[in-house]
């Protein structure tokens, strides 16, 4: 209290002041019409500008829950498209109208993980991400990302998973152009992680330059249609009897912070049956 007292004494003639001009400010501000008005206007502004800021930054930190709700979207509407496609292949059947050789459409279910290591620069890149089988992931099960495919399950232990990147020469994924049949084989040759080469394309196929890479749904990972890349650059092969496509991928691996682990109906049943065929 003597402190509180000591302080008041100390400083009584700014405090008075500052009073002072507290009462002079309102009396201005309250008895005239246009400095009110100025005040008001300037104060509006201000806290116009406060609301304005908060908001960019609320949306910058809501970007993460709007990219997952995007990502289960696109995962949705993938589903939706895969199960017309079998049911106008039923209807065709039925009225006995032949119809293309095709993969079997199936349905599959998304898992959501973080990732919490990666690496872009070995020669068999490895990702880790912050799920694992007690969320019910399983290795050989396909990962992709907001823009497209990153890799398939490796190993899985209780709480996490290790996949192989596309970025691996491990990797070797089946891919077909988008809108045709030709279908090849992507492979990472190290270097540039923004780019990997579509090899086996046969001498007949017609693409273009910015033509979109997509899987051919030819394993047990993927369903045809994900989104890998597009077409950079296309060379002749040393034997010269198929193409070799430099594709620019769609994932950005740098980047690459939150993915969708998919699990395929049926894929036991499958491996099993490939597995007894060998």
């Amino acid at each position: 209290m003597r402190n509180l007292l000591n302080f008041l004494f100390r400083y009584n003639h700014c405090i008075v002041f500052v009073l002072l001009q507290g009462v002079c400010f309102l009396l201005l501000f309250s008895f005239n019409n246009y400095q009110h008005s100025r005040f008001f206007t300037s104060a509006n502004a201000f806290v116009g500008k406060i609301y304005e800021a908060t908001r960019t930054i609320t949306s910058y930190f809501d970007l993460q829950r709007q990219n997952d709700v995007l990502m289960e979207r696109n995962i949705w509407l993938e589903q939706q498209l895969l199960l017309a496609d079998k049911r106008l292949k039923e209807m065709e059947e039925a009225n006995s109208i032949s119809w293309p050789a095709e993969t079997t459409s199936t349905m599959f279910q998304a898992y959501k993980a973080g990732v919490i290591k990666n690496s872009l620069n070995r020669a068999d890149n490895y990702i880790t991400l912050n799920q694992g089988a007690l969320a019910g992931i399983k290795p050989d099960m396909g990962v992709i990302g907001p823009n497209g495919v990153v890799g398939i399950v490796y190993k899985t232990s209780p709480h996490y998973s290790l996949v192989i990147s596309l970025l691996s020469s491990k990797s070797n994924l089946s891919c077909k152009i988008a809108g045709n049949e030709y279908f090849g084989f992507l492979q990472w040759e190290g270097g540039d992680s923004r780019y990997a080469y579509l090899k086996d394309l046969p001498r007949h196929a017609e693409f273009a330059i910015g033509d979109t890479i997509v899987t051919s749904g030819f394993s047990t990972v993927f369903p045809q249609g994900m989104m890998v890349g597009v077409i950079e650059e296309a060379n002749d092969t040393n034997d010269g009897l198929s193409f070799l496509l430099k594709i620019k991928l769609a994932t950005d691996f740098g980047k690459l912070r939150n993915v969708h682990v998919l699990a395929r109906e049926g894929i036991e049943e499958q491996k099993l049956l490939e597995e007894k065929a060998e």
